[in-house]
């Protein structure tokens, strides 16, 4: 059995998006730390908004298989976004739907938080993920 993920009547509905994930009976909970577009040597290893986004997905991808997980077995994810602004948040849209060889993004509870600054100067967006593994 997988994530299931709901959507309530009474909330809004969006794509890639679900207001409610509950692990599957049985599972265990595996919190992956912010993930940023740092590659395994600590370089920033894209320069744009975009590309930060799309590397920073790759990173969460590395750290699903690491666990023998999938973006299927993703419950929520934290966004930090620096200097968010309605055109960032549709960039981050475009960038996340083609982070996956172009394939949307899997839903989940999922939150965007703007933030003045993150932990390293150059960086644009952190993603953390909680995961159901076995």
């Amino acid at each position: 059995m997988s994530v299931q993920h709901i959507n309530p009547d009474s909330l809004f509905r969006l794509d890639g998006f679900a207001q409610i994930s509950v692990p599957p009976a049985g599972k265990r909970l595996a919190f992956i730390a912010g993930q940023t577009a740092l590659d395994k040597d600590f370089r920033l290893n894209a320069d744009g908004f975009h590309d930060q986004v799309v590397a920073a997905f790759g990173n969460v991808v590395h750290a699903l298989d690491a666990l023998g997980a999938g973006t299927a077995d993703i419950v929520s994810m934290t966004f930090y976004i620096v200097g968010l602004t309605d055109a960032k948040f549709q960039d981050f849209v475009k960038a996340m739907n083609v982070a996956l060889d172009g394939g949307p993004f899997p839903a989940n509870a999922s939150s965007v938080i703007g933030v003045e600054r993150l932990a390293l100067a150059g960086l644009q967006i952190e993603m953390s993920t909680v995961v159901a593994i076995d």
